[in-house]
């Protein structure tokens, strides 16, 4: 799987509705494998671990933002 590149919250912002949530997608995914990883013993993601929980949480943030704007506007 490709390992998708960590940015700033203004670079998040420029993608798509459909890019924000084939990024979660990708990055739940990831963070599956990595949990599977640590209980089988394969401690070679640990700091990675944090990194995607806290891009996950960016991603649903700007989401969440994109949906309130989308409301409001309507």
């Amino acid at each position: 799987m490709a390992k998708t590149a960590f940015s700033k919250p203004s670079d998040v912002r420029a993608r798509t509705v459909d890019e924000l949530t084939a990024s979660l997608l990708d990055l739940r995914k990831e963070q599956f494998n990595l949990r599977f990883q640590r209980a089988v013993g394969q401690t070679e993601g640990q700091a990675r671990m944090r990194l995607v929980r806290r891009e996950i949480a960016r991603v649903k943030t700007i989401l969440a933002e994109k949906q309130r704007a989308s409301a409001a506007t309507s």
